[in-house]
């Protein structure tokens, strides 16, 4: 049976941003339908031609980085492209930081607003970051 995962980014620190995608690929490659939300500060990672470095928090970060554990933007990619989530940039974000949908990578969606996201995460599980 699969299950709706919903998960919102809102972070930059690099340790919840990898927990996050981890979440996202595994669950959608798992066959669940997943549904990531970006906004606030985790957006910027997101944009075509960023160069922003997410900052670690704490041992584990220091860890991955030395270990070269699959970057959270390419686990977001194959959470994509070989499971099929759905990944929705925040419209509000969007309009506040000026970025436009072709901005973007191309495994992003289309905007969508908050109130929107909080309707259709009634149902399944709702992970934060």
């Amino acid at each position: 049976m699969s299950e709706k995962i919903n998960v919102m980014v809102t972070t930059e620190n690099m340790e919840q941003m990898q927990m996050a995608a981890m979440i996202a690929s595994v669950g959608a490659v798992s066959g669940n339908d997943v549904s990531v939300f970006l906004s606030m500060n985790a957006l910027k990672y997101f944009m075509k031609g960023n160069d922003h470095k997410a900052p670690v928090e704490g041992d584990m970060g220091n860890t991955m980085l030395e270990k070269n554990v699959p970057p959270f933007l390419e686990l977001f990619q194959q959470a994509v492209e070989l499971g099929d989530a759905k990944i929705f940039p925040c419209s509000m974000a969007m309009d506040m930081l000026e970025i436009k949908s072709e901005d973007l990578f191309d495994y992003v969606g289309e905007p969508m607003g908050l109130t929107k996201f909080i309707s259709d995460v009634n149902e399944g599980q709702v992970w934060s970051f």
